[in-house]
């Protein structure tokens, strides 16, 4: 089996020896990745024989029940599905410093064990002394964790296969930080390119479903908030971690945008301390204000967060505008969803906005951008501000509101009011209570 560079067309496969800025087959510019092409050697005249595959009835299939190894980071375990899959591929990206690395670093102390129990963690980023003092920092002290600083993927694999060839050592799993410092000599690009990143996943991933080894690749973003790399990276992997929040607080949110093995609405929640990020104990409470005075524009609300429902405090302040267009700001929420709440309020219920600044945020640094549930919650809290008046102590507000003003009911709605009583609030407002925004309104603040 050989190998050879060739350029290809990310677009209509165009194959060249040389790279090309316009396709000729399809016109497109900037196109053309550089990737390793695979062919057998063969004698002139000889015909190569290809091993005809047969297919099977999906019903004579066994059912296998999936193993899983604990990764004994409850919120990480609950996002992956239950724990990680052998052979199973996860991405990890989010923004710098948001604690990619010192999840990961967590991740290696808890999956290795004794001396027999090995995880290589691979950093072509940081060296050694640097991973050093951030495992002090966190307190991982496992002898098990073997730290290689390497770049080429060759190398990192030959490394990989070396320590499987040890009969009293078991690789419990290999982290690679990051993908985008990751080369192959058999590619002329740098790395970081498209075709090395791509290239050097490739490798990875056959080495992991080969040896059923779990690996997790740190993935850089760009500037506009994606994913560095090409598209067929999301394709490649078997699971998408995404992280993210506001480096200004504690909060950390991982999320699972792509998973194989388990659910993709899962959420876990982590607090950034001195000592790394620790699992939330009760991520009911963390977005919550400790005040338990009422206050105009402040309304409390449950968002769902995979099956977990979670209560988010909406704080709106409305004030008097003195320019000729009114400001909408918004902080946790769509700007446009904010916009067309306002024009149900002053349609509907004739609050008239068009008059006033109207600032909402959500507190806590979660977003509620793709949950409707909040968007009663969002008007009442408006509306409180608008007549400095609150609500009724230890309420709730729940439900999804049309551009009718009516107010509809959300999916599993019981499970979070049931979940509110629990901490406390018992007066939900619903569309149990009320059936018309205007109606919540005049009962709750006139």
């Amino acid at each position: 089996m050989l190998g050879r560079s060739q350029f290809v067309c990310q677009q209509c496969s165009y194959e060249s020896s040389k790279w090309f800025g316009k396709c000729p087959e399809c016109g497109t510019w900037n196109s053309a990745v550089e990737s390793v092409q695979e062919y057998r050697s063969r004698r002139s005249g000889e015909r190569e024989r290809k091993q005809v595959s047969k297919p099977i009835s999906l019903a004579s299939v066994p059912s296998k029940s999936t193993a899983r190894l604990l990764t004994k980071i409850s919120e990480l375990d609950r996002v992956l599905g239950g724990g990680l899959v052998s052979g199973q591929v996860v991405l990890v990206a989010g923004e710098p410093g948001i604690g990619k690395s010192t999840l990961l670093l967590q991740v290696a102390g808890r999956l290795a064990g004794s001396s027999q129990q090995v995880v290589l963690y691979v950093s072509g980023e940081e060296s050694a002394s640097q991973i050093k003092l951030r495992a002090e920092r966190l307190g991982v002290k496992n002898k098990s964790i073997k730290l290689l600083e390497e770049t080429d993927i060759d190398s990192v694999i030959n490394t990989i296969l070396t320590i499987l060839t040890f009969k009293d050592r078991v690789l419990h799993g290999v982290i690679v930080d990051s993908i985008q410092t990751m080369y192959t000599s058999d590619l002329s690009g740098m790395s970081g390119s498209v075709g090395q990143v791509r290239e050097c996943t490739y490798r990875l991933v056959r080495i992991a479903k080969s040896n059923n080894i779990p690996i997790f690749i740190v993935g850089h973003v760009t500037k506009e908030g994606t994913m560095a790399g090409p598209a067929v990276l999301a394709h490649i992997v078997d699971t998408i971690l995404w992280f993210e929040g506001d480096k200004t607080l504690q909060i950390r949110l991982l999320r699972a945008i792509k998973n194989r093995f388990g659910p993709t609405d899962e959420v876990g929640i982590f607090e950034m301390e001195d000592k790394g990020l620790i699992s939330a104990s009760d991520p009911e409470k963390l977005f919550l204000t400790s005040s338990k005075k009422a206050d105009s524009g402040s309304v409390v609300t449950s968002i769902l967060e995979g099956t977990r429902p979670i209560l988010v405090e909406i704080q709106s302040l409305v004030v008097v505008n003195k320019f000729a267009y009114p400001k909408r700001v918004s902080q946790g929420m769509d700007i446009r969803k904010l916009e067309l709440l306002i024009a149900v309020l002053q349609k509907r219920c004739g609050l008239p906005l068009y008059e006033q600044d109207v600032f909402v945020n959500v507190t806590g640094g979660i977003s509620i951008k793709n949950d409707p549930s909040a968007d009663l919650a969002v008007c009442l809290s408006i509306a409180s501000a608008y007549f400095d008046k609150p609500l009724p102590a230890k309420s709730l507000a729940i439900g999804e509101v049309g551009l009718l003003g009516d107010v509809r009911a959300v999916t599993w709605q019981e499970k979070r009011i049931k979940e509110a009583k629990r901490l406390g609030y018992t007066v939900p407002i619903t569309d149990n209570e009320i059936r018309y925004l205007q109606e919540g309104i005049k009962k709750y603040l006139k």
